[in-house]
């Protein structure tokens, strides 16, 4: 009687093998666009912050005063000279910067919407903060407030708060003060 010594893999282990490789590769697949989605969140921040610095460099040169002055318009020569030189500003519609110097991280154009503030030492919900929409919410006479999508309304008119709302649904605030 011989004894047969097949060498080779049972079906077993070759499924086992196949399994643990469709786990990792589905964990992976999974966390590539989690990971993604945060840089490109994180990129939005870093504008988010740049234009809060074109703000204060606006203020800088201009005596105290903010872009947004009547508090419902940007001005256009803080968007050209200050945000990106290639802006194009058309009055008849949306305050977009679409110059290729500055642009979401998907390619798609920013767009600024200035809103009111209330009465000093008011906390106010910050309003249109729904859905990622590439769009800096601006609120003059405020700042960031301590909950998430909140401002608190200041008493100096150089007080600059901005809002984004990132993929995902979190919202990003900077202030000025």
């Amino acid at each position: 009687m011989t004894k047969q010594n097949k060498k080779g893999f049972t079906i077993i282990e070759v499924v086992l093998v196949l399994a643990i490789g469709g786990l990792i590769f589905l964990m992976v697949f999974i966390a590539l666009p989690a990971l993604q989605r945060s840089q490109r969140n994180t990129q939005r921040e870093d504008d988010l912050a740049r234009v809060l610095t074109a703000v204060n460099d606006y203020q800088t040169n201009n005596s105290g005063k903010t872009p947004f002055e009547d508090g419902k318009t940007v001005n256009a020569n803080f968007l050209k000279r200050y945000v990106d030189e290639e802006t194009q500003y058309d009055a008849t519609k949306p305050i977009t910067v679409c110059g290729d110097q500055f642009k979401d991280p998907d390619g798609e154009c920013y767009q600024i919407k200035v809103r009111g503030t209330g009465q000093a030492g008011e906390v106010g919900k910050a309003t249109g903060l729904t859905d990622f929409d590439h769009t800096f919410y601006v609120y003059t006479n405020a700042g960031c407030g301590d909950l998430e999508g909140t401002y608190n309304v200041g008493t100096g008119k150089r007080q600059v708060a901005i809002f984004f709302v990132e993929e995902g649904g979190a919202v990003a605030c900077n202030d000025n003060h």
